[in-house]
């Protein structure tokens, strides 16, 4: 090889792939979570039907929180995104298992706090993914 010609590093590994997986289902999730406290208020101003949804739609968000769990995995071993997405989603997974008990078993002094912090939770991931810090790798500044 010719001393002349400079050598290129090789691309860092960077979430890509992974990471539009993982802004897809965090914008998904907050839609859901953001239609839940619409959902609650309708059934207050006389919509008994909103509470089915509000139901169907919080026992659904397991579901969407177990595929979110699986996607941030896939950003954290695949994409080598950051490490504490992880356990941030697992924590997320918990709280709305918990919420929809709280819920079915109508403690609501547990219930609406509880909402409150999924929402600020669900808000906060899904602006944080769209930032160009989700982009990097990890241990890159």
């Amino acid at each position: 090889m010719d001393t002349l010609t400079p050598r290129t590093a090789a691309p860092a590994r960077r979430p890509r792939a992974t990471l539009w997986t993982l802004r897809f289902l965090l914008t998904g999730h907050l839609v859901a979570v953001l239609a839940q406290p619409v959902l609650a208020g309708r059934y207050l101003t006389g919509d008994v039907d909103a509470m089915k949804a509000h139901g169907l739609i919080g026992s659904l968000m397991a579901l969407v929180a177990m595929v979110l769990i699986a996607g941030a995995l896939a950003y954290v071993v695949g994409g080598r995104g950051r490490l504490w997405v992880l356990p941030v989603m697992v924590l997320l997974f918990l709280a709305e298992g918990f919420q929809i008990g709280m819920g079915y078993s109508r403690q609501l002094h547990l219930h609406v706090p509880l909402g409150v912090a999924i929402v600020v939770a669900a808000v906060l991931l899904a602006a944080w993914v769209w930032t160009p810090s989700a982009a990097r790798p990890r241990g890159a500044r």
